[in-house]
């Protein structure tokens, strides 16, 4: 009975409908998650420090890298699920989230400890100094060195059980993380209650995150026999197929997101110069302009599963009107969430910190971040798409485009035309590029797709193969 129901999702709901409840649930898991990432920013900044709040700041790129190993294991396997499902083959949807899931916990143990034995050396390189180092250091030793791996395997786990269709329970195990970390940042962080400052916005998600993993151990127990999400050790063994399927997709992810974090440090190294007031601004603006940034990735990643298995099972026919639909209500949102920024942009600033100077940097940072928004939907989808598809190549064409090739020049080239202020005119520049280069590509693709046929699914016993564009894209646009 519940196979039957995820095959009506995935192979005959109404594609509006079938959006919809997969991107519904990740979107409100992405809004909760921006939310757990200004509550850190809120209530420091109610401390009407500089110092505290630019710690955050400048340990926002370690936090970042994170996202390099939930993608490298969650885009990857979830792909790799997804696919699989399509085209029947159960024994390797299996394999892979047990792969996936094991290799994500190792990566966030290893993590801790590089961070920890290195943090002097890296707190150097994120751009913190003598005013700034010993609080960045106290957010960072409950966030790096010892949340990493809770922090880590609550995404991988969202991912793995997101890719066979329950975005619902996939949300509610982050949303319960993510709403436990706001109830209690204040606790910690305010002189009211523990008054620890950075360290209590350290401390919190660190607390949030395991009680986001418990959940979702709890949930694979009680569905162990109705889940293909599976945590058998013995299943986590690597194979050739497997190992390409999942590296495929998620390393190339993992670099994307690797690059996000370059960036973001050439960022903040930048405007660090300019003092500790400009530096809280930028932190405070990127992380409003990421409520946007959230909603449409959530929108790529719910709609993933349904792109994964639609071309693992050859239906190309209703894979192109799925996308299509998505980004029709992806662009939408984002061009009337533009406008509201640009006009309301102080008003977003000063409800974060009441500070005159970082009230005037702020608004003038976030109306130039955010006309990058109703571009940047079409990128997301994009990617989306590639990952989707197990089309890891094109996502690492477009991650080295956005930040390589475009974004970090333009940081170069802008601040040194418009100090400080051009800094946050870069992200557009990249954005504008890709919106076009995506349209294009994608364009290409569904008409490959077609012109090459729906591949048919393989037969009980048979092994299963990706759909042939798969490799004949390759390098062809």
């Amino acid at each position: 009975m519940e196979n039957t129901r995820k095959a009506e999702l995935f192979e005959r709901t109404p594609i509006p409908k079938a959006v919809f409840t997969l991107a519904v649930p990740t979107v409100l898991s992405s809004l909760v998650m921006v939310l757990y990432n200004l509550a850190d920013t809120y209530f420091v900044g109610m401390l009407l420090d500089p110092v505290q709040n630019s710690a955050v700041t400048l340990a926002a790129p370690v936090l970042l890298a994170f996202n390099a190993v939930n993608n490298l294991f969650g885009v990857g396997s979830s792909s790799m699920m997804s696919r699989s499902l399509g085209a029947k083959d159960y024994d390797t949807v299996r394999r892979s989230s047990a792969f996936g899931f094991y290799c994500a916990l190792l990566s966030g143990i290893l993590f801790s400890v590089l961070a920890t034995a290195f943090r002097v050396p890296l707190l150097g390189l994120l751009g913190a100094d003598a005013v700034t180092a010993q609080a960045t250091m106290d957010y960072m030793g409950w966030t790096v060195s010892c949340g990493a791996a809770p922090a880590i395997l609550n995404v991988v786990l969202a991912y793995l059980v997101r890719a066979e269709g329950a975005t619902l329970h996939a949300s509610i195990g982050t949303m319960s993380g993510c709403l436990l970390n706001i109830v209690l940042d204040p606790i910690f962080i305010l002189p009211w209650g523990l008054g620890m400052g950075a360290a209590g916005a350290g401390l919190a998600p660190f607390l949030s995150n395991c009680f986001a993993c418990l959940y979702f151990f709890v949930l694979l127990f009680v569905r162990r026999g109705t889940t293909y999400v599976c945590l058998l050790p013995a299943l986590a063994r690597p194979g050739r197929e497997l190992v390409r399927g999942v590296f495929g997709v998620g390393v190339p992810a993992s670099i994307q997101n690797l690059l996000n974090v370059t960036g973001m440090t050439v960022l903040n190294n930048f405007t660090a110069v300019f003092g500790t007031d400009a530096l809280a601004a930028m932190g405070i603006s990127y992380k409003i302009n990421m409520i946007p940034m959230y909603i449409a990735m959530g929108i790529s990643q719910g709609l993933m599963p349904l792109v994964s298995y639609n071309y693992g099972s050859g239906n190309v026919s209703r894979l192109k009107k799925a996308v299509v639909f998505a980004q029709k209500v992806s662009l939408s949102f984002m061009a009337v969430v533009s406008v509201c920024y640009f006009f309301a942009s102080e008003s977003l600033i000063g409800m974060f910190m009441k500070t005159e100077a970082v009230v005037a940097y702020g608004s003038r940072f976030l109306r130039r971040m955010c006309i990058a928004q109703p571009f940047l939907c079409m990128d997301f989808l994009a990617v989306g798409v590639f990952q989707a598809c197990g089309l890891g190549q094109y996502a690492l064409l477009f991650a080295i485009l956005r930040k390589i090739v475009l974004e970090i020049p333009a940081l170069y080239v802008l601040n040194y035309f418009s100090p400080l202020y051009g800094l946050a005119c870069a992200q557009t520049v990249a954005e504008v590029v890709l919106a076009a280069a995506a349209a294009v590509i994608l364009t290409r693709l569904f008409r490959r797709m077609a012109a090459e046929g729906t591949p048919r699914p393989p037969r009980r016993g048979e092994k299963w193969s990706p759909p042939p564009v798969l490799w004949r894209a390759r390098g062809r646009y």
